[in-house]
């Protein structure tokens, strides 16, 4: 049975933004370690990794909403910048925009059952992927979205 991550993109400020900021963390890797993949590098291991690899994916908590996922394609051991052991998760490059569900703030991750996941929001078809996130909720809020 397939089960998510929610995390947190903290500085973060739109989905735009946080495909920007994974840019240039992959094109970092790249250039120091020629072909490279996506990390996110958190503190404990999931303990249910086998349950998040069968299609999991983290969903991005991002100016106090669930607004993107991305697919996780593996978890495997780290090392941190101080040394210590820590849990990489692989991440699919796209990320995939999601109906926003509110959220409160948490420290590190939770896991969500793929049955409370939001659902694809369809970018593409709307163009609300162009408005601002603050635009976008006031226009849902006032029910024109």
């Amino acid at each position: 049975m397939t089960v998510h991550l929610v995390k947190l993109a903290v500085g973060i400020h739109s989905v735009s933004g946080l495909a920007e900021r994974q840019r240039l963390r992959l094109e970092a890797a790249r250039a120091a370690e020629g072909p490279a993949r996506l990390r996110h590098v958190t503190r404990a291991t999931p303990r249910r990794a086998a349950e998040i690899l069968d299609g999991g994916s983290i969903y991005w908590v991002i100016r106090r909403a669930i607004r993107a996922r991305q697919a996780i394609l593996g978890i495997e051991p780290a090392v941190g910048d101080d040394g210590r052991t820590r849990c990489a998760l692989i991440l699919d490059p796209a990320i995939a925009r999601v109906e926003p569900r509110p959220s409160r703030p948490f420290q590190g991750w939770r896991y969500l059952e793929a049955a409370d996941a939001p659902r694809d929001s369809g970018a593409g078809h709307d163009g609300v992927e162009d408005l601002p996130d603050e635009m976008a909720d006031e226009l849902r809020s006032l029910g024109l979205l």
